[in-house]
């Protein structure tokens, strides 16, 4: 008799468990579609915040917090107060670039350390004076174990003259080259193929990227502006 009615409670909590998991499902769906229909944009995610009848949205422009309905937006970014000030807007959009950049690493131009340490990954622009001087220290940034990765971020967006130059560099046999060249002032040959640009672009945009160069850390932060190499290795330790 115990056992049964041991076994008929395990079955009513599990119960429970699944119907308010559903309800949950049911409530984060409902709220993504007022979203969407309010923003009118690609909604990624959607999940609870520690504030009740808030929820963090996860859009191709980055994050929104919106009541249930929708009627309610807010931008910018969420600290808990009670943990150092922790930058939740941050930690959240950390993670979704390292997941985000994961597809895009056989079309990133990379400079690789020696002896690697930490990578970053960054956004530059080939006419930017800080990503050229940025350029320049690349085996200073390698021999501190700093791995560089390139994503291509033409500031202008396509039809800026930086845009074409950029294609033809991710077109190039050489890449590594035709990176030289272009950051040093030089014009490189014309080269059409099927490349990423448009879509490191994109990329960019969704990170929250509107400045070159923008540098993604190992952890997934996004760090604005030229870093000297031992300041930025100073960062990511």
């Amino acid at each position: 008799m115990l056992k049964r009615t041991a076994w008929i409670l395990a079955l009513t909590l599990s119960f429970s468990a699944f119907a308010q998991d559903n309800d949950k499902t049911q409530q984060l769906a409902q709220v993504k579609a007022a979203v969407k229909v309010t923003l009118g944009m690609r909604i990624d995610s959607v999940k609870e915040t520690p504030i009740a009848g808030l929820y963090e949205v996860m859009t191709e422009r980055g994050i929104f917090y919106a009541t249930k309905d929708a009627k309610y937006l807010v931008r910018g970014n969420m600290f808990d107060a009670s943990n150092g000030f922790e930058d939740l807007t941050e930690a959240s959009m950390g993670k979704m670039r390292l997941a985000k950049m994961a597809s895009f690493e056989p079309s990133m131009i990379v400079y690789k350390a020696k002896n690697e340490k930490h990578r970053i990954t960054v956004f530059t622009d080939v006419d930017c004076g800080y990503c050229r001087k940025m350029h320049r220290e690349m085996q200073q940034y390698n021999d501190l174990g700093i791995t560089v990765r390139y994503m291509a971020f033409p500031r202008g967006g396509e039809g800026y003259p930086a845009w074409s130059a950029m294609q033809s560099l991710w077109c190039s046999d050489d890449q590594h080259k035709a990176m030289d060249e272009l950051k040093a002032g030089t014009r490189i040959a014309t080269n059409l193929c099927d490349n990423k640009v448009p879509q490191h672009y994109q990329l960019g945009v969704e990170f929250g990227v509107n400045a070159t160069p923008s540098i993604i850390l190992d952890n997934g932060s996004l760090l604005v502006g030229y870093r000297p190499p031992q300041d930025l290795l100073n960062i990511l330790q």
